[in-house]
C-alpha cells in the first residue's frame, strides 16, 4: 500500500495513505468528514473509464493514514496535499473535493496557486465562510459549532450517527436512494476517523475562505444539492458565483449533502462534461 510522508510527530512519521489508478490526465480527490478515500467508490470507475488517472487519499486522522494529535487546520491540510502533488510530480491536475475536502482545494489554490492545477471541482462545498460574523451575517452562529463539539465529545458514536442521518437525508431516502446495507457501509467508513480527528476537525468548519476564492484563476465547477442539510446551499454554493471569476454551478434538485452517492450518475455526468 503506498504512503507519502507529510510530517513527523515525536518518534513517528505522519503518512498519508493514497491510491493511484489508471492513466491519463490526473484527477486528485479529497473526501469529506468523517469518511475516507473509499467515499469516492462511485466516481473512480467512471473517471478511469473516461481515460483519467485517479488519485484518492485519506486525510491525516482518517482511514488508513496516520492519526497524529496535531495538524487539524486547513493550512496543514493544504500543505499535506502539496506534498502529495509534489512527490508524485503531478501536473495538469483536476482537483476534486467533497464537503470538508473542498476546503483543501480552495486553501491549496489560495496558498500555492495553480501551476500544477488545470481546474477544480467543489462538491457540497464548505467555502466561502460558514461562521456568522459582522461582515458575514449569512453564516451560522458560533454557538452552533460549540454544540457540535460538545456532542462529538460526549458520545462520538451518537454524534456520527446523527451526522450521517443528515448527510444522506435518511428520512427521505432510506430504502430508495440509500439502502440499509449502504448506510451501514458508510457508517463503517466513518468510524475509521480517529477520535482526535473527529473532534479536532469541527473548528475547521469556521475557516474563512473568502481570501482564497478571490485568488482562484482556473475554471471551477460547483455541484450541490439544494436540500443539503450539512452545508446548506444558500450559505455555501449559492454564494460562490459572485466570488470566483470562472465558475459553473450545477444544482441537483432535492439532493442531500451526500450527492456523490445518492445522485452519483448526475455528479459523474457533470464531472465528465466539465473535464471534457
Amino acid at each position: 500500500m503506498p504512503y507519502v510522508k507529510v510530517g513527523q510527530e515525536n518518534s513517528g512519521s505522519i503518512e498519508l495513505y493514497y491510491e493511484d489508478h489508471g492513466s491519463g490526465q490526473p484527477v486528485v480527490m479529497m473526501h469529506g468528514y468523517p469518511l475516507s478515500s473509499r467515499a469516492w467508490e462511485k466516481q473512480v470507475p467512471a473517471l478511469m473509464e473516461d481515460g483519467r488517472r485517479v488519485i484518492t487519499y485519506d486525510r491525516r486522522g482518517f482511514g488508513r493514514s496516520s492519526q497524529p494529535a496535531t495538524g487539524y487546520d486547513y493550512d496543514t491540510f493544504a500543505a499535506d496535499l502539496k506534498v502529495l502533488l509534489d512527490t508524485l510530480d503531478l501536473r495538469d491536475v483536476t482537483l476534486v473535493g467533497h464537503s470538508m475536502g473542498t476546503g483543501e482545494v480552495t486553501r491549496y489554490l489560495g496558498s500555492y496557486g495553480s501551476s500544477r492545477i488545470t481546474r477544480g471541482v467543489l462538491i457540497s462545498p464548505i467555502p466561502p465562510f460558514l461562521l456568522q460574523a459582522p461582515d458575514n451575517p449569512e453564516g451560522l452562529p458560533g454557538s452552533a459549532f460549540d454544540g457540535f463539539m460538545q456532542s462529538a465529545r460526549a458520545d462520538d458514536a451518537a454524534w456520527m450517527r446523527s451526522f450521517l442521518d443528515n448527510f444522506f437525508n435518511m428520512d427521505k431516502f432510506r430504502g430508495t436512494l440509500v439502502s440499509d446495507a449502504y448506510y451501514q457501509a458508510c457508517w463503517n467508513i466513518s468510524v475509521s476517523a480517529s477520535a482526535i480527528a473527529a473532534v479536532a476537525c469541527i473548528p475547521t468548519w469556521e475557516t474563512d475562505f473568502r481570501g482564497d476564492v478571490s485568488k482562484i484563476d482556473i475554471p471551477m465547477l460547483v455541484i450541490q444539492g439544494d436540500d443539503d442539510r450539512v452545508l446548506p446551499y444558500p450559505l455555501t454554493g449559492q454564494r460562490l458565483p459572485g466570488m470566483i471569476k470562472n465558475l459553473q454551478l450545477d444544482v441537483i434538485e432535492g439532493g442531500p449533502h451526500a450527492i456523490c452517492w445518492t445522485h452519483a450518475d448526475q455528479v459523474n455526468a457533470a464531472l465528465l462534461k466539465f473535464m471534457a
